[in-house]
């Protein structure tokens, strides 16, 4: 099977969106703060803590169930969007846990005749493989409605599978951040790069000033997965983004060769990734964010790749978002730098009044304002103001990922069968975690990914 890839693809506007977003957070980092109350689209969207926008059946006596992957202060945020849909309906709503890859989790929930009523789904690949198992049932009029009104064409599309949708794109994340220790780059005389090369020397500065340069979660495959896609996107351009995202064209294909080339020139260094690939291997995300804003004056790394999310584990730290700990987009590459987007769709599996009204409130700003409140997310809704979100940085990784409306290249590894881009311990991110062990076997690793590609899509091209 292969999974369709509904991205949009105009070069200008990835050029748009990252330039966009670099002079958005540099304004940030000179201490700006935006408190702009209206959306983009110049009208009031009326999200306001007890707004209402959208209008919802009762449902006394009803119960609905919900699984997610997610788990700590993301679980806990958005249970309290559920309790406000239980308190606008009357219906009951019980948070599932789940386990990756979710289409397995599921499978067993299935076949055991106990189906969540609605499911979080963290890949376009996900929604295909369930709708084409026919466990995902598509969103009503009202939810459809919704979806129409409040997101760009885009994030609707990629929530569709053959033209008819299933998806509402609830939580977003903008994957082309690098957030850095303020303290660690002030002490190497470091400067925020724009390139790759002036990466390197910023790790060079840093390295020399006695701070380890990178903190790589490799325990967790994604991260891995996510700092392919970047470097590949800047370097090989978006059309063979979506060739590869598609596997119109392999794994072996000499433009995944120069990607992972470039990789190794931090990834084979293992004084310049804390713990060596060993460590790192060990590294699990949170702790590879955590390990970064810790120690003082000596951190165990200086930088940590990873998305806007990165901000929920920061908070577990002393670390202030904007003045201890600051963010850079991911630098250029090739000729422009990368916008890689993901997000979590809820997608219906137990057709009901109470399931698809669940999935109506999931598209309205008044599900989307409660969470961006609580910090550590980041929604695809345009009409949810940008001063719902606590800090000046998320406001404006918020209004950039807005501002780019139908243009982002959605994560490669997400639009992939589970199989190959999903699935701890299985292909894409074990053969990554193995390219990690060993950046010096680039042609191997190519085989590997082809191979696991190949099985996962059936067969190939």
């Amino acid at each position: 099977m292969r999974s369709k890839s509904n991205t949009i693809r105009t070069n200008r506007a990835v050029t748009t969106l990252a330039a966009l977003l670099a002079g958005a957070l540099a304004l940030t980092a000179c201490g700006g703060s935006d408190n702009d109350k209206k959306d983009k689209g110049g009208k009031s969207s009326g999200a306001t803590e007890t707004g209402s926008t959208v209008t919802l059946p009762k449902l006394n006596g009803v119960s609905l169930e919900v699984a997610a992957v997610w788990t700590g202060q993301e679980q806990k945020n958005f249970k309290q969007v559920l309790a406000e849909f239980e308190k606008r309906t009357g219906a009951k709503v019980t948070f599932v846990p789940a386990q990756d890859p979710i289409i397995n989790f599921l499978g067993s929930k299935i076949a055991g005749g106990q189906p969540p009523d609605v499911a979080l789904l963290p890949q376009p690949g996900a929604i295909k493989q369930a709708v084409d198992k026919k466990w995902a049932k598509p969103l009503g009029a009202e939810a459809q409605a919704e979806l129409a009104k409040n997101y760009s064409q885009g994030w609707q599309d990629i929530g569709k599978v053959d033209g008819k949708p299933y998806g509402v794109y609830y939580k977003a994340a903008n994957k082309s951040l690098i957030w850095y220790n303020a303290k660690a780059f002030a002490n190497a005389g470091a400067k925020e790069p724009k390139t790759w090369q002036e990466l390197l020397t910023a790790a060079r500065a840093v390295y020399d000033s006695g701070v380890t340069p990178f903190s790589v979660g490799g325990a967790d495959g994604w991260t891995l997965t996510d700092w392919f896609e970047n470097v590949y996107l800047s370097q090989a351009g978006p059309e063979k983004y979506d060739q590869l995202a598609q596997h119109k064209i392999k794994w072996t294909d000499p433009s995944v060769k120069q990607a992972l080339t470039t990789l190794a020139q931090i990834w084979g260094k293992k004084d310049y990734v804390a713990g060596g690939a060993d460590g790192a291997l060990q590294t699990e995300f949170p702790a590879s964010v955590t390990q970064t804003f810790t120690g003082g004056d000596q951190p165990k790394a200086a930088m940590v790749y990873e998305g806007d999310f990165a901000q929920v584990n920061i908070g577990e730290t002393k670390a202030k978002v904007g003045t201890d700990a600051k963010v850079f987009p991911f630098p250029s590459v090739g000729s422009t730098a990368p916008v890689v987007s993901g997000g979590d769709a809820a997608v219906i599996l137990k057709d009901s009044k109470g399931a698809q009204a669940l999935a109506t409130f999931l598209a309205s700003p008044d599900a989307a304002t409660i969470q961006a409140k609580l910090g550590g997310y980041l929604s695809p809704n345009k009409n949810v103001p940008a001063s719902a979100y606590p800090n000046a940085v998320q406001q404006t990784i918020a209004k950039a990922l807005i501002a780019s409306g139908d243009d982002f290249r959605f994560d490669m590894s997400d639009q992939a069968p589970q199989a190959f881009g999903g699935t701890p311990g299985k292909g894409e991110w074990k053969d990554l975690q193995d390219f990690l062990k060993n950046p010096k076997d680039v042609a191997g690793a190519q085989a590997k990914l082809e191979k696991d590609a190949a099985a996962a899509y059936g067969g190939g091209s």
